[in-house]
C-alpha cells in the first residue's frame, strides 16, 4: 500500500522547524500532478510554487523553431518556482510534469510572506536555488561534452531517485525531448543498456535493473550535481540542529 500525502514526503518541507512548518501548511494544497502538465509557461505570471511529492517536473527551455531540451528536473527534494522568491514573476522556461503523481502547491503570495520572515525556509530556498544553478550549468556541459548514452544514463539514474515507484512510464519521443536529440539516438543508446543488462524497457516502461552499472555508463555530472544537493542542504540542516541544540542549553 501507499503511504498517505504528505507535505513531509518533500525534503524541503521536511526539513522545516514544527512551528514554521504548521504555519506553512495552512497554504499548502494538495494537487494532482498529470503526465504532460504543464506548470508555467514562458513570460507567463507565475501564481503558485510546487513541493513535487511523488510527481517530477521537467524545466524545459524551448526554442523559436519549438525545439527544447530540459535544463533541470525536480522531484521530491526541491521545489518548482525559484523565480517567485527572487524577485521576478515569470520566467524563461517551461515547467512540464515528465512522471505523473502529487505535490503541494502555494499561492504566489503566501510564498512570499513565509520567505520574508527569514526563517529557516528562506534559508532552505537559497540553498536549494544554489543547487539548482549547479545542476543547470552540468546540463548544459552534458549536452556539449558528453554521448547519447552517458546523458541517458544520468537522466535515468536521477529520475529514479525521484520517483518513488518501481519504475518509469516514459516513450522514447518524450525521452528524446526532454535531452534534446534525436529519438533514434536515444533508440540506440536504450538498446546498448538494454543489452548490458543495465536496464529494462518495454512498451513505454523503463526498469533500472543494474543501478551499478548504469552508475558506471552515466557522467561524471550524475555524482556532482548529486554531492552539490547532499553538500548545500545538509550544511543547512546540521546549522539548525546546532541552534536548536543551544536554545536547549
Amino acid at each position: 500500500m501507499r503511504p498517505p500525502h504528505s507535505p513531509n514526503q518533500n525534503h524541503l518541507l521536511a526539513a522545516l522547524p514544527t512551528t514554521e512548518f504548521e504555519s506553512l501548511s495552512e497554504a499548502l494544497e494538495l494537487v494532482p500532478m498529470m503526465l504532460g502538465e504543464v506548470l508555467y509557461e514562458p513570460g507567463t505570471q507565475m501564481r503558485h510554487a510546487y513541493f513535487p511529492t511523488t510527481a517530477v517536473v521537467s524545466l524545459h527551455y524551448v526554442t523559436n523553431s519549438g525545439a527544447s531540451a530540459e535544463t533541470a528536473g525536480v522531484g521530491r527534494e526541491g521545489m518548482v518556482g525559484m523565480a517567485l522568491y527572487m524577485g521576478g514573476d515569470t520566467t524563461s522556461s517551461s515547467a512540464v510534469v515528465h512522471t505523473a503523481g502529487h505535490g503541494y502547491r502555494i499561492g504566489r503570495h503566501e510564498l512570499l510572506r513565509a520567505f520574508a520572515r527569514d526563517g529557516q525556509l528562506r534559508r532552505l530556498l537559497l540553498r536549494y536555488t544554489q543547487a539548482l544553478i549547479t545542476q543547470i550549468s552540468q546540463t548544459a556541459a552534458c549536452y556539449r561534452h558528453h554521448s547519447v548514452e552517458q546523458q541517458l544514463s544520468r537522466w535515468m539514474l536521477t529520475a529514479m531517485e525521484r520517483a518513488p515507484t518501481a519504475g518509469l512510464v516514459m516513450t522514447q519521443e518524450l525521452v528524446a525531448g526532454i535531452l534534446g536529440v534525436r529519438r533514434e539516438s536515444v533508440t540506440q543508446a536504450a538498446g546498448t543498456l538494454q543489452d548490458l543488462g543495465y536496464i529494462r524497457y518495454r512498451r513505454g516502461h523503463i526498469s533500472v535493473l543494474d543501478p551499478v552499472g548504469l552508475r558506471a555508463s552515466a557522467c561524471e555530472c550524475y555524482g556532482v550535481v548529486r554531492i552539490e544537493l547532499q553538500r548545500l542542504l545538509t550544511e543547512t540542516l546540521l546549522r539548525q540542529d546546532t541552534v536548536a541544540l543551544d536554545a536547549v542549553a
